[in-house]
């Protein structure tokens, strides 16, 4: 990192129906970095919110020239929202946070003085979180098989809230890949990691917005991506059963043929085949998993496609897996009426 004054301090805010408490917490963010006296700038994705976020945030970019609002022209996820937002943003740093307030704004001085010492990427890392045992236990588990699978160290309690250098956001945007879990990616691009403990705060308005079932398919990203451990899980499963039916044969044939013992047909055989059975479909599903993060790979759509933009009105370049709503319909016409497309 370059130790001088930076021209441009960037804030990323994924956002989803955070209306009511979108204009708290974009006031906080923004006193903390006029206080930092760098030059900085604010952008919103809105997650294709279905409240009255739009309206909130076209107010608010009315009268603050540093904010910026995009909108998703649906619901993409906010795995692609911080992706927009690390596109979108053009400073020198970008600090990720979310929505909610529970990130406290005064650590961004924190992180600024971090990255000024040299330090590439500054991860907030919670002291305790406002969590339920059950999903404290559910993490735990889900970063214990993360890192027994793979090669990359990813701190268990550093999430989003995170400081990144330029050259960070410019090697996670060259990334092409379209499953996206962004923990995973911060820790596998590398760079001087410094992790800052801080106390979360309760949310500003509203409730989280992340159900199990969300939770659930963004940790079995986040394992298909960056470890083989289901895979292994599955031969290790095989490896048991294996073991354990020719134990049981073993035993078996010396019931029969030394103790002399009537040994059950039917029973055995049936239990047997129905245990193999959904061993099988189990690891087949294991397998099609990660056949079909390789078929949505090779599909190649857009991480998200962009229905809005505050400030900037001309789409994205053609070679970006990112389009703009306009360009991509503009691009599907095209198609249709150039010679020799047609079938």
């Amino acid at each position: 990192m370059d130790t001088r004054r930076p021209t441009l301090i960037s804030v990323v805010l994924p956002a989803y129906n955070e209306s009511e408490g979108l204009p708290i917490v974009v006031s906080s963010i923004l006193h903390a970095l006029t206080n930092t006296g760098f030059a900085h700038e604010i952008v919103v994705i809105d997650d294709g919110s279905t409240d009255g976020t739009r309206e909130v945030m076209l107010h608010l970019c009315a009268k603050q020239p540093s904010l910026r609002y995009v909108r998703f022209s649906r619901n993409f996820g906010k795995e692609a929202a911080l992706s927009a937002g690390l596109r979108t943003a053009a400073g020198d740093a970008v600090i990720l946070m979310d929505s909610d307030g529970q990130h406290p704004p005064a650590l961004i001085s924190v992180f600024l003085d971090k990255w000024r010492e040299g330090a590439e990427v500054v991860a907030g890392v919670q002291n305790e979180r406002l969590e339920s045992w059950t999903k404290r236990r559910f993490k735990a588990g889900y970063y214990w098989l993360m890192q027994a699978g793979s090669h990359v160290v990813i701190p268990p309690d550093a999430g989003d809230f995170r400081l990144i250098d330029r050259k960070v956001v410019d090697a996670i945007n060259a990334l092409p890949e379209r499953n996206r879990q962004m923990k995973g990616l911060f820790a596998w691009v590398g760079f001087r990691t410094v992790l800052v403990p801080f106390q979360p705060e309760p949310r500003v308005a509203g409730v989280t917005k992340f159900t199990w079932r969300q939770l659930f398919k963004l940790a079995f990203t986040g394992l298909t991506s960056f470890s083989v451990v289901p895979l292994r899980l599955v031969s290790l499963t095989g490896l048991v059963i294996s073991s354990t039916a020719f134990i049981y044969g073993c035993y078996l044939l010396f019931e029969h043929y030394v103790v002399g013992g009537r040994v059950p047909g039917w029973p055995t055989l049936a239990v047997g085949m129905m245990f193999l059975s959904g061993v099988q479909l189990l690891a087949l599903g294991v397998i099609a998993e990660y056949l079909g993060r390789t078929f949505e790979e090779a599909k190649q759509r857009p991480i998200y496609i962009v229905a809005e933009d505050s400030r900037v009105k001309s789409p994205p370049h053609a070679g970006s897996p990112i389009y703009d709503a306009s360009a991509f319909v503009a691009d599907a016409r095209a198609s249709e009426t150039e010679p020799g497309r047609h079938s």
